[in-house]
């Protein structure tokens, strides 16, 4: 199987669950680098740094994704390096050159991860306009655009309702960006999302779309989604990445043992505050549907949902799972882990192999998809 693995960069404090259980990890820069350099010698491609600037659900303390990223990429040697952002914190002009730079000190391992923004404390915080959700949506699409043309045109020129590149006071004479990226045509423009207009914008303007953790049937249902818009649109859709949080245990009885202490120690007042705040997310959408939409309290206690995917259990448990992922179309999983030292460093070096070396299923081999069972209040696919 051709599965490539990602991992979430711990660069904000209070780990990947929003749970007063014992965890061993740490958001410091020195830990980090470590740690990335651990995942690129155990076959992780991928790493994301997350992007969070005020304190929320615990992560009080937070380094920037960009310049997180950015250190990492240029600290290790094949290692693909993905800084999150947010339209409307950043400007495409400046940004695309410092991607541009990144991608030129780490030999073509840098990308950005496109986050269209729940979080409208951060927005408003910072003196910035809070746009209702399909027009963030937007806002994100002429990003992208406005990058790509600074990234392949000679002289770029822009026109769109967010943003304008290339205009002096004698009209469009283009804006100059050297040097290139080295990645061609440009560097790989990752999406975050669940909702019909994250599904529009994935289709026309991302390389990958992370879909937050959710079981086949759901999961399924964004891929096909986001297809029927690509040939829709005439455009190559992009590839898929499905978040998980991994709870890998000698026995299935241990793992979710693992997953009940992490979800009745939740730390109640951080989670029922996430909560509020993701209203702003797919709930929010013309259509109602999308990221965090459906979620229960518990299933937030890991506030990608990635409770939900199933990767927990034993290392069969953990395999089996991965090939049916890969056969509704899961090209990438996003793994987010409790103990990152140890735990990261065992899935890579017991899981990723395997993984490698199984015989990919055909989708028509999934029999009716998943169940669903509750653990402590939470919903895993199994």
């Amino acid at each position: 199987m051709d599965t490539e693995f990602a991992y979430w960069v711990p660069n904000v404090s209070g780990g990947l669950v929003v749970s007063d259980w014992e965890m061993d990890t740490d958001w410091t820069y020195e830990y980090n680098l470590d740690l990335a350099r651990t995942a690129e010698d155990v076959g992780f491609e991928y790493a994301l740094a997350q992007a969070r600037f005020f304190g929320s659900y615990g992560a009080d303390r937070q380094l920037e994704a960009l310049s997180t990223a950015n250190a990492l990429a240029a600290q290790t040697e094949t290692l693909h390096v993905i800084g999150a952002v947010h339209p409307g914190l950043w400007e495409p002009g400046p940004l695309a050159n410092f991607i541009a730079t990144a991608d030129r000190i780490s030999d073509g391992r840098f990308s950005i991860n496109v986050v269209s923004g729940w979080f409208k404390g951060e927005f408003t915080g910072f003196g910035q306009s809070w746009l209702a959700h399909d027009e963030r949506y937007a806002r994100s699409e002429e990003f992208i655009e406005a990058m790509k043309a600074l990234w392949t045109e000679e002289r770029a020129t822009y026109d769109g309702r967010f943003y304008t590149i290339g205009r002096d006071i004698d009209g469009f004479e283009g804006a100059p960006l050297e040097p290139k990226p080295v990645q061609e045509p440009y560097p790989q423009v990752f999406q975050g999302g669940n909702s019909q207009a994250a599904r529009k914008m994935a289709a026309r303007n991302a390389d990958v779309l992370f879909i937050n953790g959710g079981s086949l049937q759901e999961i399924r249902a964004v891929i096909e989604d986001v297809e029927e818009y690509a040939a829709e649109f005439g455009t190559e859709p992009p590839r898929f990445a499905a978040n998980a949080f991994v709870i890998q245990r000698d026995t299935e009885a241990a793992a979710k043992e693992t997953l009940e202490g992490i979800i009745e120690n939740a730390t109640d007042e951080a989670v029922e505050a996430f909560k509020e705040q993701v209203k702003q997310a797919g709930q929010s959408s013309a259509e109602g549907e999308g990221m965090w939409a459906d979620s229960d309290v518990e299933d937030l206690v890991q506030y990608n949902d990635g409770f939900k995917t199933g990767l927990i259990g034993t290392d069969d448990q953990i395999v089996e799972r991965i090939r049916k992922l890969d056969a509704i179309g899961i090209d990438i999983v996003l793994a987010g882990f409790l103990h990152y030292d140890e735990e990261l460093e065992r899935f890579g070096e017991t899981i990723i192999p395997r993984v490698e070396e199984a015989e990919p299923l055909d989708v028509d081999d999934i029999d009716g998809g998943d169940e669903v069972e509750e653990i402590a209040g939470a919903q895993v696919a199994r």
